[in-house]
């Protein structure tokens, strides 16, 4: 009965439960449903999407080249709290994780198949171009403008770690500041079992690759469990235990597997791609994010790619960027913002540059392309069958997946667990076993939407679902920015 007055705990799991239940028995309907709205809301807010991302990229530049950029998180004579490895590791564990395996190969050649507009550049550097347009600054200003302003709310207002913190000044309501935080949490596991779905029917596509047997749906949902139960364990032990160590050993998992392919091929190609791609990227960043003129690559491509990406992005910028807020103590907001934008922006560029161009390289050898890498869910294990040790590359790659999603999973659970627990830094651990519980019946739920009709996939699901519950949190960031920006003048002001 306690529970029941907690409405942050108890009215987002009743939402997601009554999600869970009707798109268990009413699947086919459910997916039509979600279909037809997200249409709707593509028609009418998808350059909302485009302007909003370029404005957060703009907007975050400023502030961090402007006086703001001094303001530390937290005392003044503060050091930061975690060493820059540790930092780096964590924020790019939650912000990416297991999507730069997904996307490695598949994304950059059917760029390169498929480009999205008329260039004078070779359809590689494009591929490889409008690829660290879909994963580079606007993804992590979108995490780093929820960064700054919680981090300001949390370690320089003392406020507890609730979104409607941010906004306390300007709304006095406590039925509004209320409904924030609850479309928040929502917006946040949306956000999440999209990521688990998609992990795990990677997963399964690679134990199907390997061991050429269909293992179906079965084994997936067998998967979202595991992972969800490793991802509570790691939530149950905190950050510094259990979240911060396996953070580390993604990362230096990844950059091995990186540096691997990297030496395996050509990497003279790999660095001239590398750096013809992303200057191009810099010069064309504005133009691409309007969609303007020539750079429009058409609607459709668009709702499929970046829409999406846009979606994905800010559905998940509630929990990484709480989680980023909440390890970047002692550091200015110069050094978050700077930091969050730059370092996992350029280390992605490298990553696509690595596995893009090498995958090119493979194409060009064999002469012809039969659409080898076109499945999203088996194209890095058929790129692995190229290169030395195939299958010790592929089982490193599942156990990177695993990896990637439960630091994402646990990640989430403990931010979630924040918000619901009355703001507390180190949330009750009940409220972590409600919220690993609810996730993964909630990700079970989205499995099997993604499997309502032949035609659809896990992917085609989750596209359509974050379109839609994305757009309230949007509209709130604008207001959320400006709000912050009113708060911190004021300050000023008052200090002067």
């Amino acid at each position: 009965m306690r529970h029941l007055k907690n409405p942050l705990l108890a009215l987002p799991i009743g939402f997601l439960v009554l999600f869970t239940f009707v798109v268990f028995f009413a699947t086919e309907k459910s997916y039509e449903f979600i279909e037809l709205t997200s249409i709707w809301v593509r028609n009418y807010f998808g350059f909302f999407y485009l302007y909003l991302g370029l404005g957060c990229v703009l907007f975050l530049i400023i502030i961090a080249l402007s006086p703001i950029g001094n303001i530390k998180l937290g005392k003044k004579e503060s050091s930061p709290e975690y060493s820059l490895w540790s930092w780096t590791a964590m924020l790019y564990s939650a912000g990416m994780g297991s999507g730069i395996l997904l996307r490695a190969v598949q994304e950059p050649v059917f760029m390169q198949q498929h480009p999205p507009f008329a260039s004078h550049l070779t359809p590689e550097i494009l591929a490889l171009e409008f690829t660290f347009y879909q994963w580079g600054l606007t993804a992590w200003a979108f995490y780093g403008l929820f960064a700054m302003v919680v981090g300001y709310a949390l370690f320089v207002r003392k406020k507890k770690v609730r979104v409607s913190s941010t906004i306390e000044d300007s709304i006095s309501s406590p039925l509004a500041k209320k409904g924030i935080d609850i479309m928040t949490i929502i917006t946040t596991v949306f956000g999440l079992i999209a990521a688990i779905g998609l992990g795990t029917t990677q997963i399964n596509g690679g134990l199907n690759h390997i061991f050429d047997y269909d293992f179906g749906i079965g084994t997936t949902l067998l998967l979202a469990i595991l992972i969800s139960a490793i991802a509570f364990y790691s939530a149950w032990q905190g950050v510094n235990k259990g979240i911060k160590a396996i953070s580390r050993i993604n990362i230096l998992i990844t950059t091995l597997l990186l540096l691997f392919v990297f030496l395996m091929s050509d990497m003279s190609a790999i660095l001239t791609a590398f750096g013809k791609a992303s200057l191009n990227y810099l010069i064309d960043f504005v133009p691409m994010s309007l969609a303007y003129g020539s750079y429009h690559p058409g609607m459709t491509f668009l709702t499929d790619w970046t829409f999406y990406y846009w979606a994905f992005w800010l559905a998940w910028a509630p929990f990484t960027g709480i989680f980023i807020a909440r390890i970047s103590k002692g550091r200015t907001l110069r050094q978050l913002l700077l930091g969050v934008l730059i370092i996992p922006s350029f280390g992605t560029f490298f990553w696509f540059s690595v596995f893009g161009t090498s995958a090119f390289g493979l194409i060009e050898d064999w002469g012809q392309y039969q659409n080898e890498f076109g499945h999203v869910f088996s194209s890095i294990f058929v790129f692995f069958e190229n290169y030395p040790m195939a299958t010790l590359l592929n089982f490193t790659t599942i156990l990177l997946l695993v990896g990637f999603l439960v630091t994402s999973v646990d990640s989430a659970v403990f931010v979630l667990s924040m918000f619901t627990d009355r703001g507390k830094k180190n949330p009750k651990k009940k409220h972590r076993l409600i919220w690993s519980a609810c996730i993964l019946l909630a990700t079970l739920a989205l499995i099997l939407l993604g499997n309502a009709k032949p035609d659809i996939d896990v992917l085609t699901a989750v596209q359509k679902l974050l379109i839609i519950t994305s757009l309230p949190f949007a509209l709130f960031m604008v207001y959320m920015a400006g709000a912050f920006v009113w708060e911190v003048s004021r300050k000023q002001k008052s200090i002067n």
